[in-house]
């Protein structure tokens, strides 16, 4: 079976301020989508499935697909509030889709085979890639699916100008994911960071820990799988209008119902992500710094 990616590209950048998908990071005007659809296909990817809102289809096409589409099959999948089971419908004064679990769920069509998932808007990087594409190909060898997540280091993933929410992995002594541990107030510190609203108070990090940027790897079966969980969220929560349905809740539900297990596989390398206005500038400078070494084509290349 063929390796796809779907790429999580319709969200909002709240705390940025608008669309981040489109932003310019590299030198000849690349974005994150650009760098990571290039990182993609040298890992052997494919067909790409970008997840984009519908009123954005035509735009979307002309200004992002295009770029790709000589080079490896392209399709877009609709994250729609009403893309909903039968029995259900969107409550009074819901106006966004249902999170990111839902996201994926869009892509359901279109994916036949194994398949990476990202956010459109982070930079991960070719050994991440690379990696996923690898746990990927290996033969199942056990009753349960393996599906696999690239963790990042915590210190490596944070913001200089203000907190960030990040998932803490809890790891098995097998080195498969035991849980995810949200934070959502963690600010960089010398030495590594801290969450001043964490439970019972501050908590300290050193910065090496393991952290979740939702980039997974799915075996066939998962959309399935999701499709279970999304209906059991509907008939929980799907009166209310805030209700996020989460694609590491519905990871971490499989792994505590015993049905699949999670590789996770540390990299050293950073991840660069717009949190803020202010971080334009430095991604900016971390990826042309990668650009000037040689790790990525010069002069629009990619």
């Amino acid at each position: 079976m063929k390796l796809e990616m779907v790429v999580m590209a319709a969200g909002m950048g709240s705390r940025f301020g608008g669309v981040k998908q489109l932003e310019a990071v590299g030198p000849a005007g690349e974005t994150m989508m650009d760098f990571a659809v290039h990182d993609a296909l040298a890992a052997g990817v494919e067909r790409v499935v970008f997840v984009i809102r519908r009123e954005l289809e035509a735009d979307f096409r002309a200004q992002v697909a295009s770029r790709y589409e000589d080079r490896v099959e392209v399709a877009c999948a609709f994250q729609d509030l009403d893309d909903i089971p039968a029995g259900h419908r969107p409550p009074e004064g819901r106006t966004k889709p249902w999170g990111t679990g839902h996201a994926v769920l869009a892509a359901r069509h279109h994916v036949e085979g194994p398949f990476i998932v990202i956010n459109a808007d982070d930079f991960y990087g070719a050994h991440a890639f690379q990696a996923l594409a690898g746990a990927l190909r290996e033969p199942a060898a056990g009753p349960l699916p393996v599906h696999a997540m690239v963790a990042f280091r915590l210190a490596n993933t944070l913001s200089p100008h203000g907190t960030v929410a990040r998932g803490l992995c809890d790891l098995t002594a097998s080195g498969t994911l035991a849980g995810i541990r949200e934070h959502t107030g963690i600010r960089a510190l010398p030495g590594g960071g801290a969450d001043e609203a964490g439970p019972g108070g501050l908590v300290r990090f050193t910065g090496e820990e393991p952290v979740s940027m939702n980039m997974w790897g799915f075996r066939p079966g998962m959309m399935a799988a999701l499709e279970g969980y999304f209906k059991a969220f509907l008939s929980r929560l799907g009166g209310d209008p805030k209700a996020e349905f989460y694609l590491p809740a519905a990871v971490d539900a499989l792994i505590q119902e015993g049905r699949a297990q999670v590789r996770v596989l540390e990299t050293p390398g950073r991840w660069f992500g717009i949190t803020y206005k202010e971080d334009r500038a430095r991604v900016q400078a971390e990826i042309r710094a990668l650009v000037a070494a040689g790790q990525y084509p010069k002069a629009g290349g990619i």
